[in-house]
């Protein structure tokens, strides 16, 4: 089979699933289309990872793999191809990393549902936003200047800082290396993306 050869989809739809992308220290960062993940494995930007050993392989070796019983596979010239369901970058070309927008649900899913001075996770109704420097006092609503925070301990914060409070953060609050998982419909999870996110965290994050 030559390197060059590029698979082509009698399903165009499966050619337009989604493949979860992992930086090279394997933390989820994006997703993208079958069809770009394949470009990534051709020009060598990225690597395909088998699900059920974790084994990475290069274009050619994933050319290679037999499509299971059962499983979609895409038609290339010669045979049927595998879809890559996760793959690892070998260098960031190609796939930029998005910064997610700073929003309540993003919030909520970056400080996982849990209160960041006590700990406690008393269900997100439960839950608001805290400004760590006050908004009083000049703080932004940003990545690093906001956590969650329960009722209890946003009374006992008040109008001040952690340190004037005698409060301790369980985290320094910054941007989350994630790109916005949460734009992906339940329908489009995998199961093989399970070991790389909290799906159940995830698919909160969408219901909210």
């Amino acid at each position: 089979m030559r390197g060059d050869e590029q698979p082509t989809a009698t399903r165009g739809s499966h050619l337009d699933q989604l493949t979860m992308v992992l930086d090279e220290s394997w933390l989820p960062i994006h997703t993208i289309s079958v069809r770009h993940a394949l470009r990534l494995l051709a020009t060598g930007a990225a690597r395909g990872i088998v699900p059920e050993s974790n084994e990475t392989l290069d274009f050619m070796s994933w050319m290679l793999l037999e499509v299971g019983t059962g499983e979609d596979g895409i038609r290339s010239v010669r045979k049927n191809v595998r879809i890559p369901e996760v793959v690892v970058l070998t260098r960031y070309r190609g796939v930029p990393l998005r910064t997610p927008s700073f929003s309540r649900r993003n919030l909520i899913r970056r400080d996982r549902h849990q209160c960041q001075y006590c700990g406690a996770r008393p269900g997100i109704h439960e839950l608001s936003i805290d400004h760590v420097m006050p908004r009083s006092r000049g703080g932004r609503s940003s990545w690093e200047n906001c956590v969650l925070a329960c009722r209890r301990c946003n009374r006992k914060k008040r109008n001040r800082t952690p340190v004037q409070a005698g409060m301790l953060l369980l985290h320094e609050p910054r941007a989350p290396r994630w790109s916005p998982f949460v734009e992906v419909p339940r329908t489009h999870l995998r199961a093989s993306w399970e070991r790389f996110v909290d799906v159940k965290v995830w698919q909160s994050a969408i219901a909210i």
